[in-house]
């Protein structure tokens, strides 16, 4: 199974991130069930550190990452999660992963974004920005693919995940490598 590095008695916080489109909330509700979950940008209007725009929450990030410092080591286990969730003081770091091109697909079925807005996530996603900077901040950093599985099979490994506390285990999935993704960044669509 793996050694646990959890520590008895200490607060243990998770963040559930990546780029938007990965399952992210999907798998936040589901995980619900058995961790105390809260989305980044409620938690910042909970604390006075955000304020609604019409396109969701705008986290004052450095306040709320300051309130996070402060709060007491006793306030138990927590799962932060949102896209900015590896910004914030937490040491154990879960990326939901997506390829490319399906992350896409998803956020326009979804109306989520403008095509900008979904290109950039993809670019973003084949960059690895976000494995990149958790594992640059010093963060304990799991990667999950999420491409073509149930939000419950990804919920299940999150939880194994939290449960556990293995080694880092990042650097397996590589969209550049993919002939799809990369010939996509190459020849851009119009």
């Amino acid at each position: 199974m793996g050694t646990s590095h959890r520590r008895p008695g200490a607060p243990e916080r998770v963040a559930l991130t990546g780029t938007p489109g990965t399952g992210k909330s999907s798998v936040g509700r589901r995980i619900a069930v058995r961790f105390p979950v809260v989305e980044v940008g409620d938690l910042a209007l909970a604390q006075g550190l955000g304020r609604r725009t019409r396109s969701g929450v705008q986290v004052d990030l450095p306040a709320l990452a300051r309130w996070m410092r402060r709060k007491r080591p006793d306030a138990g286990d927590l799962v932060v999660v949102g896209h900015l969730s590896h910004l914030l003081p937490i040491s154990d770091v879960v990326v939901l992963r997506c390829r490319p091109d399906v992350l896409v697909r998803r956020l326009r079925s979804a109306r989520r974004g403008t095509a900008r807005d979904r290109r950039e996530n993809y670019l973003a996603e084949a960059l690895d920005i976000v494995v990149a900077e958790a594992v640059g901040l010093g963060r304990r950093v799991w990667e999950v693919d999420t491409t073509g599985r149930s939000a419950a099979s990804v919920a299940k490994e999150v939880e194994e995940l939290i449960l556990r506390r293995p080694g880092p285990r990042f650097g397996a999935v590589d969209w550049l490598s993919h002939p799809r993704v990369a010939a996509h960044l190459l020849d851009p669509p119009a």
